[in-house]
């Protein structure tokens, strides 16, 4: 989009997703229109919709287009197309928040995001891409199904005959191990977790492979939420967590 003058191309483009910015380049598509803004009209223009980049983006824009001393033409004539495709962007990026909306709303209702959230570390909104991704867990038969489609079998780092350690995996569903790994790491703070992991750091293991089992033992434990549909247990009792660590 902003190929036409370059300068405004590596400050801008990199920031497109920010509706301040898709705002100023609807307002504003050519150097001449940012010019004539000034400071102060650039930054009323972010500033409703990204108030932070308001305070430190215009003075950035005006250096540029001092820097730039090399007129591309057709600058003018495509500023309306340049306009067009902002208002068009703009358009997208607000049917995707009212979409992002309505789905957490339904899922909010779901009446498992509350059985996932009584986990120690398993926050709202971890909870609900977990259930995005698996849903009711249904579509695994064992809690080990679910760990291999999260990518969570350790690999062996070896060199010749010795035996480095134990990694992540990169394979598996990314997203869903990503919302894994930070509800296990958020759980930290809960006691059991903590004795688990550091069991495991006492027999030898690295943190990251000590936080890949701690995942892993996690996974059973959420499987069977899922399953039977019922709050987490505090181990050793058969009383309902009472608090969750948000993640």
């Amino acid at each position: 989009m902003l190929h036409i003058h370059p300068a405004l191309e590596r400050l801008l483009g990199p920031r497109l997703d920010r509706g301040g910015v898709l705002d100023l380049i609807a307002a504003a598509p050519t150097p001449e229109a940012l010019r004539e803004l000034a400071q102060d009209g650039i930054t009323a223009a972010m500033r409703p919709r990204s108030p932070r980049l308001a305070r430190t983006l215009p003075a950035q824009i005006l250096a540029a287009l001092d820097a730039q001393t090399v007129v591309v033409p057709g600058t003018t004539a495509f500023g309306r197309v340049i306009t067009g495709i902002a208002a068009q962007l703009r358009e997208v990026r607000a049917e995707r928040d009212n979409l992002a909306a309505d789905l957490e709303a339904r899922l909010e209702a779901h009446p498992l995001a509350e059985v996932l959230t009584s986990m120690p570390g398993l926050g709202f909104r971890t909870a609900l891409k977990i259930l995005t991704i698996v849903g009711d867990g249904a579509a695994f038969r064992t809690a080990g199904h679910l760990a291999a489609y999260a990518g969570l079998a350790p690999v062996t780092r070896r060199s010749g005959s010795s035996i480095k350690g134990e990694t992540r995996s990169q394979r598996g569903n990314h997203a869903l191990k990503s919302a894994l790994f930070l509800s296990a790491f958020a759980s930290l703070a809960d006691p059991t977790s903590r004795a688990y992991y550091d069991r495991k750091r006492a027999q030898g293991k690295r943190h990251n492979a000590a936080l890949v089992c701690l995942v892993r033992r996690r996974v059973d434990v959420i499987y069977a939420m899922l399953r039977d549909r019922k709050p987490y247990q505090v181990p050793g009792t058969n009383e309902p967590n009472s608090t969750a660590a948000a993640a």
